[in-house]
C-alpha cells in the first residue's frame, strides 16, 4: 500500500490539506468544525503569522542530537539547525504508520489550533509537513528548558519571588487569549511553561485544549474529561477531577495556575505523592496548596530537618506574619529549605487562584492587573535572565559546528540530558 493512500485511509487527506500539507482546502471533519466555530464566534480572524515561515522540506533541516521521547515512544524529539539562516529549532518527528487513529485524532486536534493561535506567548509551530512516513512539527527551541526543568534542576527548594511573577504574567497573557479565543487549556503546568533564550515566557501543551465554541455559540462549561491526562491530575481543578453535571470551564485553567505557582515557589507540585483517589478526595474536601514560607509552616517545624518536615507535601496550614521579599533567609547551614518569606501579594494571588469555588476565581485578564505584580511593571522582560543566574542557556554552541566537532556536540548533549524534554509538549 502506498504512503499517500494509507494517509487518506488513516487520517484523511481533507485533514492533512487543511493542514496546509497538500495545498488546497477542503471541508474537514466535524473535531475540526469546533475550531472553525471559534474562529466564526470572533468578530476577526487572527492573520496566519509564522505558521508555514520555514520550509515544508527534510533537507532543509540539519538533524543534530536527539533530547526526548514521548507519544508512547511513537515521537523523537530532535535539535536541528535550519539550514537557510542556521537557526536552532526543535523537530517534533512523530511516526504516523505507528500510531492509532484516536493518536492521530488527537494530534489532528493539536494541529488545527496551533493553526488557529497567534500570540506572543504561545509557543509557535514554524512548520508542519510529512516526510516519508513521519510528521515533522517544527517549533523553537527554547534553550532554558521549561520551568520544570528549572526548579528540577537549578532552584530545588524553588525560584525568586520576582521570577515567578515574570513567569505567571507571560502564562496569564496566554491563558487571557486562550480563553478569549473560546478555549479551556486543561493542561496548565510548569513543563508546560518554556523560556526562550532572550527570556521571554511560552505556554505549551496545546494537546488537551477544548473548545467552548459549537455551532457559532459559546457553551456555558464543558463536561469531557482531558484525554491522556495521567500526567496532569495533581493540575486539574476539583471540578475537573470531580466530572458531575456542573461542569467547568475556564477557571479552572486559573486553579492550575495556582498549582504552578505553588510548584515553582516550592521546587514542587502540591499533592505530589499522593494515590488519584487520595487527591481527588482532598481537593473536593476543600484541602488547599499554599505557598511554603515561615508564615504557613509551624515554627516546630522550621526548626526540623527538612527530612522530617511534614512540608514536603505542599499542603499546610495557619495564617502567620507575612514578609515581604520571597527569598530564603541567609541562615545557618542546614537550615529548613523553608525558612523564608514570601509577600502578602503572591499569597493572596495564589488563595484567588486555588478558591475551591471556580465563581470566586478571577478571570485571567483580571489577574493580569493583580498587585502582586507590581513588582515587574516597570522593568524589562529581559530581567527574567538575570533572575535566573547562573543558570545559562542551553544551545549556545557556535553555528558553526557540525557533526564533525565532537566535542562541542558532546558538550551540548550533556547540557540537553538535564532537560525533560519528553514533558515539554511542544
Amino acid at each position: 500500500m502506498s504512503f499517500l493512500r494509507w494517509v487518506s485511509e488513516k487520517l484523511s487527506v481533507e485533514s492533512l490539506r487543511d493542514l496546509e500539507l497538500f495545498g488546497e482546502q477542503t471541508q474537514g471533519s466535524s473535531h475540526r468544525k469546533a475550531h472553525e466555530d471559534s474562529s466564526e464566534f470572533l468578530t476577526s480572524f487572527p492573520p496566519r503569522g509564522t505558521m508555514g515561515s520555514f520550509m515544508p522540506d527534510s533537507s532543509a533541516y540539519e538533524l543534530l542530537t536527539v533530547i526526548g521521547r514521548g507519544l508512547e515512544d511513537l515521537m523523537t524529539v530532535n535539535l536541528a539547525r535550519y539550514r537557510p539562516t542556521g537557526e536552532h529549532v526543535a523537530i517534533r518527528r512523530i511516526n504516523l504508520e505507528s500510531c492509532t487513529n484516536d493518536m492521530v485524532s488527537y494530534l489532528e486536534g493539536e494541529l488545527h489550533v496551533s493553526r488557529l493561535f497567534h500570540h506572543p506567548c504561545i509557543l509557535s509551530y514554524r512548520s508542519v509537513f510529512i516526510a516519508e512516513n513521519e510528521l515533522w512539527v517544527i517549533t523553537p527551541f527554547m534553550a532554558y528548558g521549561s520551568a520544570r526543568d528549572l526548579i528540577s534542576n537549578h532552584f530545588t527548594e524553588g525560584m525568586s519571588e520576582q521570577a515567578i511573577a515574570y513567569i505567571l504574567l507571560g502564562v496569564l497573557r496566554a491563558l487571557d487569549y486562550i480563553h478569549h479565543m473560546g478555549y479551556v487549556h486543561r493542561s496548565v503546568k510548569a513543563s508546560h511553561v518554556l523560556v526562550s533564550a532572550d527570556g521571554q515566557v511560552y505556554l505549551s501543551g496545546l494537546r488537551s485544549i477544548f473548545s467552548l465554541i459549537r455551532h457559532g455559540q459559546r457553551a456555558r462549561v464543558v463536561h469531557d474529561f482531558p484525554q491522556y491526562s495521567v500526567k496532569v491530575l495533581p493540575w486539574l481543578s476539583p471540578e475537573v477531577l470531580q466530572q458531575n453535571l456542573q461542569g467547568y470551564d475556564s477557571r479552572s485553567d486559573i486553579y492550575s495556575l495556582g498549582i504552578t505557582a505553588c510548584e515553582l515557589a516550592n521546587g514542587h507540585v502540591p499533592f505530589k505523592d499522593m494515590p488519584a483517589t487520595q487527591m481527588l478526595l482532598e481537593k473536593l474536601n476543600g484541602t488547599v496548596p499554599c505557598l511554603l514560607d515561615t508564615s504557613t509552616i509551624p515554627p516546630e517545624e522550621l526548626s526540623m530537618k527538612p527530612s522530617r518536615s511534614g512540608a514536603d507535601s505542599g499542603i499546610c496550614e495557619g495564617p502567620g506574619a507575612r514578609h515581604a521579599n520571597g527569598e530564603p533567609s541567609s541562615s545557618s547551614s542546614g537550615a529548613h529549605p523553608y525558612n523564608r518569606t514570601f509577600s502578602p501579594h503572591f499569597h493572596g494571588f495564589v488563595e484567588l487562584c486555588l478558591q475551591r469555588d471556580p465563581a470566586k476565581r478571577p478571570s485571567a485578564s483580571a489577574l493580569v492587573g493583580h498587585s502582586f505584580f507590581k513588582q515587574i511593571k516597570h522593568r524589562p522582560s529581559e530581567s527574567l535572565l538575570e533572575l535566573l543566574q547562573p543558570v545559562m542557556p542551553i544551545g549556545s554552541v557556535d553555528s558553526a559546528q557540525s557533526a564533525d566537532s565532537p566535542p562541542g556536540f558532546a558538550s551540548l548533549e550533556t547540557s540537553l540530558s538535564h532537560l525533560d524534554v519528553d514533558d515539554w509538549d511542544f
